[in-house]
């Protein structure tokens, strides 16, 4: 089977290169990481989360300064390139509407939007640009969406990001799925989600299934778009290269992690969350309260009066490099990682190799 390297099609927006970099929170993914990825074809992606911590001594609150400072990244990514790019917004935010409203009134190119079913957000977009990509983990979830958007808006989403159990970050998935291999992969969510989007496809109208979690090299590429996949999303590889918006620390806890130290934890969010352990993993795992005031209120899902740590100032923490408060979040394979290169390297490396497997 022969399959180009080329193009990945969302409606009339065409992006050179069939790869997303998937939304990593806090600033992981901010301006510097998602222009150097769109620079070279591919599309990047900033995190809306946890944008308005970093603003300096102001006294907007929490929303206020969240929405400001997400159009600032935003206009500022669009001076640093003249490709599409995406942002992407967890639907477990109390600020997303505000979220959503301030990057459809810039007419970003893409809303990518998990955490939660994203069944309102077709209602929230004014502008016809904007292409709407929700993240679903079973093909359940596509169903609904699709469904739902269909009844309610007279539409579908432009596309379907399908992330599977390997992902980094905050999972859509029981502990128990998570160890349940043979039932919850990626390959075969991906031939159950792709059943689902062809149910509703027709001559003028295609859905793109992108792939997501744990996908680290060409060949991961090369054998999902060869199970239908138009494109991948990636996360894990584009933290240790220059461009990426965190502070050395964080970069440098990937390349000395070893395989077992890539666990899973409970996250106050609510969901299971893969994190690279630490001693400050160590601690919240075994239940010792990390003191904290809840200055946010950010996500519907966390009781500060029940959880043991504020999982928003421990990811910023760790941005900041700050890592004995805090933990770096990564996809499974975060530990074949070794050095730190820049995403031109990086992209090339990825699109000559999930070339050549696509071609032999």
């Amino acid at each position: 089977m022969n399959t180009e390297f080329k193009n990945l099609d969302i409606g009339n927006l065409r992006i050179k290169l069939p790869i997303i970099q998937g939304g990593m929170g806090v600033r992981v993914s901010s301006s510097s990481l998602a222009s150097a990825v769109s620079n070279e074809g591919a599309l990047g992606v900033i995190a809306a989360v946890g944008l308005g911590e970093e603003c300096g001594n102001e006294q907007r609150d929490y929303k206020m300064r969240s929405r400001a400072e997400l159009t600032n990244i935003i206009r500022e990514t669009k001076r640093m390139t003249k490709n599409p790019f995406g942002v992407n917004i967890m639907c477990v935010l109390t600020n997303y509407d505000e979220l959503v409203e301030a990057a459809q009134a810039e007419s970003v190119d893409v809303i990518i939007s998990g955490a939660g079913l994203p069944l309102r957000l077709p209602s929230l977009i004014k502008n016809e640009k904007t292409k709407l990509i929700p993240i679903v983990s079973s093909a359940r979830a596509a169903q609904i969406i699709c469904d739902t958007w269909a009844r309610r808006y007279k539409r579908l989403p432009d596309a379907i990001i399908v992330e599977g159990p390997l992902a980094g970050g905050h999972l859509g998935y029981s502990l128990a799925e998570l160890a349940d291999e043979n039932n919850f992969n990626l390959d075969k969510i991906l031939v159950e989600v792709l059943a689902v989007t062809r149910s509703f496809e027709n001559d003028e109208l295609r859905i793109p299934v992108i792939a997501a979690g744990g996908i680290f090299d060409g060949k991961d590429i090369a054998r999902l778009m060869l199970l239908g996949a138009s494109g991948v999303q990636m996360a894990t590889r584009f933290v240790c290269t220059h461009e990426c918006d965190v502070a050395l620390e964080y970069k440098e806890a990937y390349i000395s992690a070893e395989k077992e130290d890539i666990v899973v934890i409970q996250s106050p969010v609510g969901l299971p969350g893969r994190v690279i352990r630490n001693e400050f993993v160590r601690k919240v795992t075994e239940g010792e309260r990390v003191a904290f005031g809840c200055e946010y209120k950010c996500l519907y899902t966390c009781d500060a009066k029940k959880v043991n740590y504020c999982i928003a100032k421990s990811l910023l923490n760790a941005y900041r490099g700050e890592l004995s408060r805090g933990f770096a979040m990564c996809g499974s394979n975060a530990y074949r990682i070794k050095r730190i290169v820049s995403v031109k390297e990086l992209i090339t490396e990825l699109a000559a190799e999930a070339s050549h497997c696509l071609c032999s």
